[in-house]
């Protein structure tokens, strides 16, 4: 279940239609990074320089060139070296660059400073992100400084730079149908990691153990990392949005809210359930879930093609006051609850993000001053919640300290949406059948 070589150059070809005449673009690679002393992180390409070559090796710079004669496509790469590989698996080098990863031209990468000023030399725009490694902007600017020098004898520096972001996220926006795929069998293996922590999770065990069991599923189905770092946060933990710690041991009668989303083939996962440790809801805990989920229901019904991205989460925020309201936790007339944003006491959220080779993928959530229209091939997660601060003394003490997210990745189709991790339970009955099955 991979991208082929010929979705990648299309990917390519799509970029450089959109690139002025005479332009040349620039996408450096992720560089390794140090964990501790001489032991490192796992290596994960840059998503953006991943999208347009599937080579996930570290130090490698991406050029693009519309209309060169002798290919418009170009890489640079550390080259073969048996003594480095015998330590750390084999390079593609710049031959398998241009025989598996269908590069035109590919260059050693130590001789970057010799050949990509000459490519750039000419050109009357720029395509790089700028600010994104000062390191490699400076490379930029040593480039063209390069040309520059050398105008006295003919050399004709680049006239304008163009942030290449907003070409190439609006791409990657509208996934393919490959994309898709992979999206789908990501959602699958972390469905089944939350059901099996579900099924798993007992009192007095420690939030850690219900990680471990997520990561472990993750790798049984193929996909060996998280995304992100797994939240495991049980009884007051869960009002805190992005804790990490899962340290903590779990107690009877507390809930625990697991957010946690596997990365396969590079594209992400992204889901929340919340769940009682001692497999049953009480009635305070019954009560504040059915809002969370009702706020989820009128989320998803707004996915859907010509819908506007904040429509799910204007209708979200409509339940879930709705709710609070019913239940005393606020008090007033909804339409002025709503106006004076007092439902972000417990709901501080937006209900979703785009969702892709990042977690939080990129694409403009507005275009102009208006919201960005859905289309078909855009995936966006579902998440909406309820944190009742343990010390908010303004609701009563039953309420205090208790958090619930719920959140699925949604496609959006040609008649509606799909939900790509709709086989994870989320109603209370289902939950509770579940845990005690």
């Amino acid at each position: 279940m991979k991208i082929t070589n010929s979705e990648y150059r299309r990917r390519r070809r799509k970029l450089m239609d959109l690139m002025e005449p005479n332009s040349i673009a620039i996408i450096p690679s992720a560089r390794q990074q140090l964990r501790s002393r001489d032991t490192e992180f796992h290596f994960r390409q840059d998503s953006d320089f991943y999208y347009l070559s599937g080579f996930r090796e570290p130090e490698s710079v991406l050029v693009l060139i519309p209309g060169r004669e002798h290919g418009e496509y170009v890489m640079f790469c550390p080259e073969r070296d048996p003594q480095a590989e015998l330590w750390h698996g084999q390079r593609a080098g710049p031959d398998g660059l241009c025989s598996r990863f269908g590069a035109d031209d590919a260059f050693p990468i130590g001789d970057i400073d010799d050949i990509l000023p000459g490519l750039i030399e000419g050109r009357e725009r720029v395509y790089y992100s700028m600010g994104r490694s000062s390191r490699f902007d400076q490379h930029i600017m040593d480039w063209v400084n390069t040309i520059r020098s050398k105008e006295s004898s003919g050399a004709v520096p680049p006239g304008e730079f163009t942030d290449l972001d907003h070409m190439l996220h609006d791409l990657r926006l509208i996934k393919s149908a490959a994309e898709q795929r992979i999206m789908r069998r990501a959602g699958e293996i972390t469905a089944a990691a939350h059901c099996r922590v579900m099924q798993f999770c007992q009192p007095g065990q420690y939030e850690y153990e219900l990680e471990g069991e997520l990561h472990h599923e993750f790798v049984r189905g193929g996909a060996r990392y998280p995304a992100y770092l797994s939240i495991v946060g049980s009884g007051r933990n869960a009002c805190t949005l992005h804790y990490v710690d899962n340290s903590a041991k779990m107690r009877d009668g507390d809930l625990v809210l697991v957010d946690a989303g596997c990365e396969l083939e590079s594209y992400a996962a992204d889901v929340s359930r919340t769940f009682p440790v001692g497999g049953t809801f009480s009635s305070e805990q019954r009560a504040l879930y059915e809002v969370v989920l009702a706020g989820h229901a009128a989320a998803i019904a707004q996915v859907r093609a010509g819908n506007h991205f904040n429509q799910s989460h204007d209708a979200s925020v409509l339940a879930i006051t709705e709710g609070l309201v019913q239940l005393g936790l606020l008090e007033g007339e909804v339409d002025a609850l709503i106006e004076s944003q007092a439902y972000r006491a417990f709901y501080m959220h937006k209900v979703g993000h785009w969702l892709g080779l990042d977690v939080h993928d990129v694409g403009d959530y507005r275009v102009g001053e208006e919201w960005r229209v859905l289309e078909p091939g855009m995936v966006m997660t579902i998440e909406p919640g309820i944190y009742v601060a343990p010390d908010n003394t303004a609701v009563a003490k039953k309420w205090r300290g208790i958090g619930i997210r719920i959140e699925d990745n949604v496609l959006v189709t040609t008649d509606g949406c799909d939900i790509l991790t709709d086989a994870v339970p989320r109603t209370v009955d289902d939950i509770e059948a579940l845990m005690v099955a």
